[in-house]
């Protein structure tokens, strides 16, 4: 019997019986759906936190030189007192960086951790729990903030300390309502601030605003707030290939600015948003660990039941395999026929549950901030499972068709 005979036969048995061939791969099409569904969640959501939120914090193709390192989670009590130890990053540091990063698109210094939040305030109106950074002007460069009204802060208001502040898109449109805030005063903490830029807006990431912000020049935001013992360092190369030589000059400089000696530890640390995305990567993992388990479950339950359903088929269509046999049928043309069956049942399942995991994430996507990608490899890897199922749970019901006597099937009723 030639091989597309065989596949012919095996879809009109599927086509004949397409109700129960539905619920007979719904284990499988559930578990498959499961699996393409969660894979592209969870790439989707790598990507978004490697493209979006890593470079908004820190920003495009930059690293940081700071006191504390970026830890998504706590320090043991010695790794934190030895932080504590560590000496404050000044605008001295900044220059040294500078100056041994000539190639450099910008170094800006701006407010460490943790970040303070304040109300900010015009005339009866009030924006709750805006975040306030104080920044010296190549910070917003670092940053790549575009500017939607007025112009960015700059190193005579740093310098001259001036009561100026560059609003982010959200505090100014719930601020001001779409009336022009330029050259008007706001107040944080009662002190006045005469508005003189307004960036762009950036949207927001997994729901979370990023335009709810104020910046202010850095000895303004100081005499605010006092000095901080966490001041960071931002660096932004022209490309990304120009980070790590950047990063290592940069730790070079600030070795020499804090006089360390061969072999001491580094008093500081220099960061990307690698930590970042290496803690998401953490969780993704975990969360890859625990799939296996649970599309394994419902694949051997779905071939559990496709192998009882064929073993109905074989006492069924009992007749048929012995006027088959009688014809000169051999046995290995009936177990070729019930496994090519079998693995139709578990395939079409499989394509099925790839259609409909496909369909949610993408539902997922629209609906929610959540991000979602389906990549080549599950879809491959799910169509492959199903496949296998239908061979491994098919293989003992065609046997059975097999080696079914010519002479008894022929007296079945």
């Amino acid at each position: 019997m030639r091989f597309a005979d065989v596949v012919t036969v095996a879809l009109a048995q599927l086509r004949a019986n397409a109700l129960r061939s539905f619920f007979t791969t719904l284990g499988i099409v559930v578990s498959v759906a499961f699996l393409v569904a969660v894979v592209a969640i969870i790439q989707g959501m790598n990507a978004y936190v490697r493209e979006n939120i890593a470079s908004a914090i820190i920003g495009a193709n930059a690293f940081q030189v700071r006191r504390t390192p970026i830890r998504v989670g706590f320090f043991d009590d010695e790794e934190w007192k030895r932080i504590q130890r560590r000496p404050r990053i000044t605008p001295d540091d900044a220059e040294g960086v500078a100056a041994a990063i000539p190639g450099a698109v910008a170094v800006g210094i701006t407010s460490g951790w943790p970040t303070p939040m304040a109300d900010v305030e015009w005339r009866n109106r009030t924006v709750g729990d805006a975040l306030i950074f104080g920044v010296t002007p190549p910070y917003q460069v670092v940053q790549d903030y575009r500017f939607a009204m007025g112009r960015p802060l700059t190193e005579i208001d740093v310098r001259e300390r001036r009561p100026v502040a560059v609003l982010g898109w959200d505090i100014a449109e719930r601020l001001f309502e779409g009336a022009d805030p330029i050259g008007r005063p706001v107040r944080i903490l009662g002190q006045r601030f005469e508005v003189v830029g307004v960036v762009e807006q950036k949207g927001r990431v997994l729901g979370q605003s990023f335009d709810g912000f104020v910046l202010l020049p850095l000895t303004a935001f100081e005499s605010l707030y006092g000095r901080r013992q966490t001041t960071t360092i931002s660096v932004k190369m022209s490309e990304a290939a120009d980070v790590a030589d950047g990063m290592q000059r940069a730790e070079e400089a600030m070795r020499i600015a804090h006089g360390l000696r061969p072999g001491e530890e580094n008093d500081f640390s220099v960061e990307t948003a690698d930590a970042l995305v290496a803690f998401w990567k953490s969780l993704t993992r975990v969360l890859f660990a625990a799939i296996p388990a649970v599309v394994g479950i419902g694949i051997v339950v779905g071939g559990i039941v496709i192998m009882n359903i064929m073993l109905m088929a074989v006492n069924e269509r009992t007749r048929e395999i012995g006027i088959r046999k009688s014809v000169g049928a051999r046995a290995r043309d009936i177990r070729r026929q019930f496994l090519a069956e079998a693995v139709a049942l578990a395939t079409v399942g499989g394509a099925v549950g790839v259609a409909t995991g496909w369909a949610f994430a993408q539902l997922v996507a629209v609906a929610s901030p959540l991000p979602a990608r389906v990549t080549w490899w599950s879809v491959i890897l799910a169509l492959s499972l199903g496949a296998g199922v239908g061979v491994l749970f098919g293989v003992y019901p065609a046997s059975r068709a097999a080696r079914l006597n010519p002479i008894n099937a022929l007296r079945a009723e």
